[in-house]
């Protein structure tokens, strides 16, 4: 009977770190976080522009220096610019050039997709796909443009 008691002890344990470790990622979105990222190629009023898989623009931050991010240390900037992150090797749909396509890890273990050395972001309040109303907004020390397929500036 004893060993009963101790067995459902340790079952009950590990239930409880697993319950934790989930927990401890409830902030994560679970649908960005499984797969791969696709960066697609759109045509917009200032040419054609990368898109995240949902048709979303796609922008660097010109204070960031090359493979670094720096509005991650900025408060409020993650936030307003989400990092476009993947879980695993970015993927590069028609126009993209793949060779362009890499990570960096921020903190915490999050993959961003990088083309051309710039890390990339999408805008949060963004409500149309290939919008360029906030290409050159001036935000958290920098400005924001999209990129186009050859890793350059659009503004």
């Amino acid at each position: 009977m004893r060993r009963t008691y101790i067995l459902l002890a340790g079952v009950l344990a590990s239930v409880a770190s697993i319950s934790t470790v989930a927990g401890a990622q409830v902030g994560v979105p679970s649908a960005r976080a499984s797969r791969a990222a696709k960066i697609g190629l759109r045509h917009t009023s200032l040419g054609n522009v990368l898109v995240n898989a949902s048709g979303f623009t796609l922008y660097r931050f010109t204070s960031d220096a090359r493979n670094k991010n720096a509005c991650v240390k900025i408060s409020q900037c993650p936030s307003t610019w989400p990092a476009l992150s993947t879980s695993g090797k970015p993927v590069a749909g028609p126009g993209v050039k793949a060779s362009l396509l890499s990570t960096i890890t921020l903190p915490g273990g999050i993959k961003q997709v990088t083309y051309a050395g710039h890390p990339l972001y999408r805008y949060a309040a963004a409500e149309e796909r290939a919008e360029t109303t906030y290409v050159g907004a001036m935000q958290f020390g920098g400005t924001w443009y999209a990129v186009n397929a050859a890793g350059n500036t659009v503004k």
